[in-house]
């Protein structure tokens, strides 16, 4: 039983990596979720004000030429702001929302991973204490225990 730290070293290890999977899992799944909220309320925020300027430029057709040049004015600037917010939204869905989304397929193939490399532990523990077991029964059968001290090796 000389490798029972090295067990709980790596027991400890998977159970630390686990931990930091599921705690990324967790909050990135939580960050794409408000993100994508605060990008659809842009979004319809910048509706809302083409709304506004289309409301602005009707309005501004049945008023005095002074008016109606200040108006429109205001509703050509008003446009040109909705056409940062288009950019904003357009930016943060392609450059922010699409990578932490990708990251999320990434923590999924890190958790398989690790759940790959723990069943290989499990396997080598149970392989451990298998020769463990001939060595006890068998001391002088240096053929058996040479076997079975082979297959844990190549596994």
């Amino acid at each position: 039983m000389n490798r029972l730290p090295d067990v709980r070293t790596r027991d400890n290890q998977a159970q630390q990596i686990q931990d930091a999977v599921s705690n990324v899992e967790k909050h990135f799944g939580l960050l794409c979720q408000l993100l994508a909220a605060y990008i659809r309320k842009t979004a319809r925020l910048r509706d809302k004000a083409d709304s506004l300027v289309k409301e602005i430029s009707i309005y501004a057709d049945t008023e005095t030429p002074n008016l109606k040049r200040g108006l429109k004015s205001f509703a050509v600037e008003l446009a040109n702001i909705q056409d940062y917010r288009t950019a904003q939204v357009e930016r943060l869905e392609a450059k922010v929302l699409e990578p932490l989304k990708s990251y999320g397929t990434i923590v999924k193939l890190k958790r398989d991973d690790i759940k790959a490399a723990l069943l290989a532990w499990s396997r080598e523990s149970k392989q451990m204490a298998q020769l463990e077991k001939t060595r006890q029964r068998n001391p002088s059968d240096r053929h058996i225990i040479s076997q079975v001290g082979s297959s844990l090796e190549v596994s």
